[in-house]
Order: structure tokens, then sequence, then C-alpha cells
């Protein structure tokens, strides 16, 4: 076995009894085979082409763990017990009749994740508003994709997040990367990026020198929330210096002069003294992008994740507008999605805002196609409910809802401010949990229902570049572990719904599924379990039986009516959060290779976890000695809505006025008892990526205390 340049492995596997599936995290979703003793192997793919990072070489080895849960628990005397599947389905129906037939249907709340299939995704949006009736549904994707969603809606008319192949990048000379560290993310991606690297085009926008940086031919540094003013600088220079691309702004856009008028106040000067990032090294950015023959421009969660997250993509889409790029063969605008379906997931109904297809909830026109589908009156359909965070916020109170349904998400890890919704987790009436592990969310709840893992079930996701896969099942599930459609499907028909309304079965699902999102933005009506099954490569939208598919969006126009793309006019804020004499420093947060969202898988893998088993802060070590903190030590890490503690890492490349803590761990080590979530206006996405902290050790933090 031996380890690639990208940190990937390549073997070749001859064991027999292979099934061709894709690894259950990332969302570049590398293929892979699982043989019958639940061993994976690399399968060459487009997106992987071979390869996998040490996530998903170790993705099996949860599948016949003793720490997944294989039995109902229910909370009897304030602990977790085990029970019955029929038990603990007519527990939780009979619980959820009782809540709405007291408080009304919006007592009820959902909350999904971007890791479930797209047949998931569905029937809980389904389950949500037809069997619940309830408006209370949102999903741990508002906290990754939906500022690039927002900004990709008011741009193109459309929002996929990779509206080309991953593999149009190998032929890039210029990529640019803006909030982005794939390096570790999804390292099987970086292939890609080989003929940028070499021809010196790799421009990385990130405050943290991260392995994705150290291979940059150019890394700008921003200071944390500084990103849209950086934008408009390097904005500024492509005009200025004579690199605007008239001909396609007047004939493929409107709004330019609007964007301009900002960015004509943002010389690259300017923009150095806001953001820290050097003007020559500005308009260095400018003429790589400009002058390359290829060139893209793809931004991540460190763009995302702010109160003005939406508004911090809409500069990067401006730039690449203003180059060309969007709708030109060899080039484009992309969002790297994070999450296994995190472009799926937020297409199909378990959103807010949302009916499958990508459509909005309060079109009429929308609610009458998917209640024809459902055999429902449109006028029985709830409106939009409250974002992620503001449902969390909500759960317990007075006006809130009471019961609360998890599936596949950790919020008590994953949320901002978790202190404080861990909280509200605790003042429901009922908090029912589905996973394949007992996650902390899990172990708060009334409920818990084990769940089968990815391996163990068939089903559809989609992956970053917008391409619908089949993900097939291996193993037979460990008995007494069910599906998540076979659980709707048994809550269904407890709430008196017939077996037919809620299939458990995935292909039927995805059937309905089809005819739901027929004519909608996403429209998969064409795409088949059969077509997928003999490998045909379909991206959305596939509107028909026999149409191939649509991997390069915008070539001929863009989804406005008009068919021109918006640039969007923006400006520079800041952090909702500024640094003051008691919080002096920024916090960031992020992933490390070895982790994935809250851990609570990747933590339970003892070949992941002993590489990284605490939460750590990366300091420079001048921040350091100033608090009295040396290398290998206890810190404590203190915002305005928590602390947590973490294990020093002194590092010269990192800000003197930074910290960087990754958000996978549990109980004081969790990074988001600090974030703040505060929102942005436009996506609802809380400002992750940067909060003011101060820090001490933790003996001098316990003695200030005691």
């Amino acid at each position: 076995m031996t380890l690639t340049a990208e940190g990937t492995r390549a073997q070749d596997a001859t064991s027999p009894a292979r099934t061709d599936t894709h690894c259950p995290y990332c969302a570049l979703q590398c293929a892979m085979t699982v043989t019958a003793k639940a061993e994976v192997a690399p399968r060459d793919f487009p997106t992987n082409a071979g390869g996998l990072c040490q996530k998903g070489w170790t993705s099996a080895a949860l599948l016949g763990s003793p720490r997944r849960l294989t039995k109902p628990l229910v909370r009897r005397d304030g602990e977790l017990r085990p029970a019955s599947w029929d038990e603990a389905l007519d527990l939780v129906a009979d619980r959820l009749r009782s809540i709405r037939s007291e408080r009304g249907a919006d007592a009820v709340a959902v909350f999904g994740g971007g890791g479930l299939t797209n047949e998931k995704s569905y029937l809980l949006g389904k389950f949500a508003r037809i069997a619940l009736g309830t408006s209370q549904i949102d999903y741990n994707g508002r906290f990754c994709m939906s500022s690039a969603a927002a900004a990709g809606l008011r741009a193109f008319g459309v929002d996929r997040g990779m509206p080309f192949p991953v593999t149009d990048l190998a032929g890039a000379d210029a990529v640019l990367l803006a909030g982005s560290n794939p390096a570790e993310t999804m390292p099987p991606f970086t292939q890609h990026l080989r003929k940028a690297r070499a021809a010196g085009g790799l421009v990385v926008v990130d405050p943290r020198r991260t392995p994705t940086a150290e291979q940059a031919s150019l890394h700008l540094a921003p200071a944390p929330g500084t990103d849209l003013a950086l934008a408009l600088g390097i904005l500024h220079a492509v005009v200025a210096d004579g690199y605007l691309d008239q001909t396609y702004v007047d004939s493929r856009t409107t709004g330019f002069d609007e964007v301009w008028h900002a960015a004509a106040a943002w010389w690259p000067e300017r923009a150095e003294r806001v953001t820290g990032v050097a003007a020559a090294d500005q308009r260095k950015a400018a003429r790589i992008l400009a002058t390359a023959a290829n060139t893209y421009v793809l931004t991540g969660r460190g763009s995302e994740q702010h109160a003005n997250g939406a508004n911090m993509v809409s500069a990067w889409i401006n730039l690449a507008l203003a180059l060309g790029l969007p709708g030109t063969p060899g080039s484009g605008y992309g969002c790297l999605t994070g999450q296994g379906n995190g472009q799926g997931g937020r297409e199909h109904g378990q959103k807010a805002d949302q009916l499958p297809g990508y459509r909005r909830i309060d079109d009429p026109a929308a609610r009458e196609h998917v209640a024809g589908v459902w055999g429902v009156d449109p006028a029985t359909l709830p409106g939009p409910g409250r974002s992620a965070y503001e449902l969390l916020d909500a759960l317990g109170t007075e006006s809130g809802p009471s019961a609360l349904l998890v599936f596949g998400s950790n919020v008590v890890v994953s949320a901002p401010s978790a202190g404080h919704v861990t909280d509200r987790l605790a003042d429901l009436d009922l908090l029912v949990v589905a996973d394949l592990v007992l996650s902390e969310t899990a172990a708060m709840a009334d409920v818990v229902f084990p769940v089968t893992q990815w391996a163990e079930e068939d089903g559809t996701m989609t992956n970053l570049e917008g391409r619908v896969l089949l993900r097939r099942r291996a193993l037979e599930p460990s008995e007494g572990v069910r599906t998540d459609l076979e659980l709707l499907a048994g809550l269904a028909t407890r709430l008196g719904f017939p077996p037919h309304a809620f299939p458990a079965d995935a292909e039927s699902v995805f059937t309905e599924l089809r005819a739901a999102s027929k004519g909608g933005p996403a429209d998969y009506s064409g795409i088949s379990y059969e077509r997928l099954r003999a490998g045909e490569a379909l991206h959305w939208p596939v509107p028909a039986d026999d149409h191939p598919g649509t991997p390069r969006m915008f070539l001929d126009g863009f989804a406005h009516p008009d068919g021109r793309a918006r640039f969007f006019p923006v400006e520079h804020i800041g952090p909702a959060e500024p640094q003051d004499a008691e919080f002096p420093l920024q916090a960031t947060t992020g992933r490390v290779l070895q982790h994935y969202q809250s851990g609570a898988q990747t933590r339970l893998v003892d070949e992941l976890n002993d590489l990284v088993p605490r939460s750590f802060v990366e300091i420079h070590p001048d921040t350091a000695a100033r608090y009295g903190l040396s290398e290998g030590e206890l810190a404590r890490i203190t915002s305005r809505r928590g602390e947590a503690t973490a294990i020093v890492r002194c590092l010269p490349s990192m800000r003197l006025d930074l910290v960087f803590l990754p958000f996978h761990f549990a109980g004081d080590e969790r990074a988001n008892l600090l974030t703040n979530p505060v929102l942005d206006p436009t996506s609802r996405m809380p400002e992750f990526k940067v909060c003011a902290v101060r820090l001490a050790t933790a003996h001098t933090a316990a003695e200030e205390a005691s």
C-alpha cells in the first residue's frame, strides 16, 4: 500500500464479491468497492482517479463496530434503555399526536442533514409537511452551503455548486481557491490542480497557511472576515490594468456599472490597509487570472460562513464575471460543496423554504405541482419555516417547537453557540434522533433509532459537480437496524397514512422524487436507477429519459429570463464581532484531514482518532508567549458565548491576531461553544469563521473561576 503526493493511497484490490459504491464522507464522493468482508478499495472514477483519503480508506471500520447502535433506545428513569422497534415507534407516534393536538402542527420540528441520500432528503421533507403538517424543517446544510447557494441563484438564476465536471479543472492554467482547503478536506481533489500548480497559476486565499496554501503559487492571507474587500481590490486591479472582458460583460451580463461604482473606491492600496494583503500581490493575482488561457474561481466555506457570506461569495462571482469565466468552455466559477450530499440535500425539500426540484415553497405553481404528486390540496402545504439556527434557538420556548426529530445531524457539536443550543434541546418535551452511533445529540434524546450505514443501503447522492451517483447496498445491515426510509414509513403508518404514501424502498422513493422534481430547476425526471446502474454520467438537469444530462451549464445562456448573468453590487462591512480590549484575538474554525464534520463517526475510528485524539488550537509562538502558553499545554479559549479547551500548537505561519480550532470534538473541546450565531440576512448562514476571543492557560482560567 502506497501514499501518493495527494495524500491518498493506491492499491489493487483482488478480493471477490465486490460492490461498486461511493465513499460516505465528502461531496467529492470518491468511487470505491466494498467486499463481502467489509473491506474497501478505491475504484477508478473521474473525481478520485483511483485514490482515497485516510477517511475513505477507514470508512468500513464502523460497519461491524461494537460501537454502532443496533437496538432502539428509550429513556426510562433518566437513562436510555433498549426497546423493541414497535415499542419505540408507538411511543414516538403517540407523543407526536399528543403534542400536535395540544399545541398545533408547528410544535413539532424536523432537522435533517447534508449527508442524507436524495431519497431520505425527499421523504423527510414530505414527512414533515404531509405526515406532520409542520413548516418547521431545516437541515445542517444551512451551516455549509446556503451563502453560496444564495449568491449563485442571484448571479446565475440557478444554484449548482460546480456547474462543470471536476475533471475540467485539470486543463486549467489558473485557479483561485477562496476559503477552501481541499488538501485536507478532500485530498483526491488536488490532483485536478496539477496543471495550474505547474503553470504558477494556483492562487489560494486563506488567512492560514494551510496544506493547500503551501502548494500555492501565490498565497493571499487576508485578515479574517475581509475577503470581500480583497475581492474588490482584485476586481479594481482587473479593470484598472486593462483585463476586463468587455465583450463578455456587454453580451452576457447585466449590472456591471453598479458593481464598478463600488469597486472603483477599492484600489488595491486601500484594500491592503483593510486586508493586510499587499497591493502588489492583488495586482499579481489579477494578472495571473486574466492572462491564463483557462481560469477558474472556486469558493468554499471560508468565504461563506460569515454574517455577510452571501455578499462575500457574490464578490468572487463578480470577479469571475468581469474576467468572462462563467459559461465559457475551459473556464468558470464554482463552489466546492462540503457534505457528501450537500448539493442534492438542498434540492429536494428538507430546507425550510424549498420543495423538491429546488422549487420555492412560496411559489403557487411549485406548490400545485408537488401537491399533485403527493395527492393533497396545495392549500394544506405549510409555508416557509425557520432557518436552521433560528429553529434550534426557538426549541422549547413558548412560541417554538416542543418536539424535534433529528436525522443525520449532531447539532450539540456542529451548531454555533453550541452551549445555548444544548440548553434548548434540554428544554424539549420530546427529542428523537436517528443515528448509527450514539452521537452527543443522540445521547440527549428521549428515543434513539439505530439506522443503516452507507454500505448497508441503496440510495443516490449528488456530488459537488451535480452528478447523481448510485450508492449501492454491499452488506446486510446488522440485526435490529433499519433504514431511515423504513423508520419514516413506520412512523407515517402509525400516524394514519397508507403504506404507499411513504414507501420504504429507495428506488420507489426515487421514482416519486423524479415526478416531484419534473420541470423544476433541479430536474431529475430523466434519471433512473436503470440508467445509473448502466454507468451513465448524469448531471442535472436531466428533463427526459433520453436526455444526456447537463455536465456543463450556462454555455448557451444563464437561467435568468433574459439569459444573462447578474453582477450584484456589494460592500465590505467586516466581521459582526470585532476584536476589543476584552477579546483581543480572532478565532476561526475548520476541518482537519483525519476527521469529518462533528466527528461522531471518525472519532470512533481508532486509526483516525489515534492521529488526532483531541482538539487543538493553532497560535503564533509570539502570541502564545504573550499569554503564557507553550507547545502542548492546555489552553482555555473564551468568547462572549462560552469557553473551550484545546492543546496548544505553535505555528510561525499563523497571524499574530488569529487562532484556529477544528470543530470535530465534543464536550468542553467544542469549538462551536465559541462561535457567533449572528446570521447572514439573505442565506441565514451563521458566522462560524470569525469571532472575538481571549486566551489563558487552563490552570489560570480555573484559578480565576474559583
